[in-house]
Order: structure tokens, then C-alpha cells, then sequence
């Protein structure tokens, strides 16, 4: 399958936002922003990580980063036989789960959060192997999850090590951060 260049904020033709496989694929809607969806659905997963990692801690955002992976197969599998593309711009579950997979490495502080966020960021648009090998090769709505998958790792474990190698978290409180 080749990957679709659509106009942002744009789902293929004959697929609306009532479709349920639609609204797990952009995140509620958050793909279909008019720009960087990809950012956006980074961004959008940030207080709800929160939320999670606050109520259940890094085990509730492992899992929570699995069970948007198993629902995102899914619907990101079925939009793309939809519109015939792989990888879609406006699917960003990928984004999320891999976004909250990076926090869980991450100190449970709003500078440990924004550095997950830019780390995975970089890792997802920079794709160091496997992932970007994960993205050329591994097809369906796996494939979509997969990549950003192993960029959320990548991602969380250069976290983990940046603050625990580096004086990051003395630094922070320190300023009284």
C-alpha cells in the first residue's frame, strides 16, 4: 500500500466521523486538525497520560498504551482498506499510544513530561531503525501502530537515560522545578 497524501483535517471519501473505527483512528477527531496531526496527537495524549499515570501510575499507562495499540490495529487496519492508503496522515492513535508509552520513562514532573514529548517527537519524525525499517515494511494497521511503537520506546529509553545520566532531576529541583 503506498501512503496517502490527503488534504489535512481530511478522511477518505465515504468515511465520516460516526464510523467507530474513525474515531479511534484520529483520536476523537484530533487527526483531522489542519495541521501536524501527528504533533497534535502527541499533544492531545499529554494530559490524559496524566490523568492515567496520576489514578494508576506507569503500570495504567502500559496499559493504556496496549489497549490503544489493540484498538488502534483495528481501526487503523480498517481505514486503510477504506481509503486504500497505509499510514494516513489523520490516523494518530499511533502517535498516542507511543506517546504514552514514552511516559511511562519519564518522570511523573511537567519538564519530565515535555522532555517525552520532544523525544518522541524527534524519534517519530526522524525514525531511527527499527523503526523507520518497521515503517517501510511492516504493512496493515499493526504496521501503523508498530513504527511509532518502537519510536515510543526509543524515545522513552533516551528519556530514562538522559535523567538518570545526566543531572536533569537534581538540575530541576535545584530551580525548584
Amino acid at each position: 500500500m503506498r501512503k496517502l497524501k490527503l488534504r489535512p483535517g481530511a478522511l477518505p471519501p465515504g468515511v465520516t466521523l460516526a464510523d467507530p473505527a474513525a474515531v479511534v483512528a484520529t483520536g476523537g477527531g484530533v487527526g483531522l486538525a489542519p495541521f501536524a496531526p501527528g504533533t497534535c496527537g502527541s499533544l492531545a495524549a499529554l494530559p490524559v497520560g496524566w490523568l492515567i499515570e496520576a489514578r494508576l501510575g506507569i503500570a495504567g499507562l502500559i496499559v493504556a498504551a496496549l489497549l490503544a495499540t489493540l484498538a488502534g490495529t483495528w481501526a487503523a487496519d480498517r481505514l486503510e482498506r477504506a481509503g486504500g492508503a497505509h499510514d494516513a496522515g489523520y490516523v494518530v492513535i499511533d502517535e498516542i499510544a507511543a506517546q504514552w508509552l514514552t511516559l511511562a520513562f519519564a518522570p511523573f514532573t511537567w519538564w519530565g513530561y515535555a522532555l517525552a514529548f520532544l523525544a518522541f517527537r524527534a524519534a517519530d519524525v526522524f525514525k531511527p531503525f527499527p523503526a523507520g525499517w518497521c515503517d517501510a515494511n511492516v504493512d496493515g494497521g499493526f504496521g501503523t501502530m508498530l513504527d511509532d511503537l518502537v519510536a515510543g520506546l526509543q524515545a522513552g529509553i533516551t528519556v530514562w537515560a538522559a535523567v538518570r545520566m545526566l543531572p536533569l532531576a537534581e538540575a530541576a529541583r535545584a530551580l525548584g522545578l
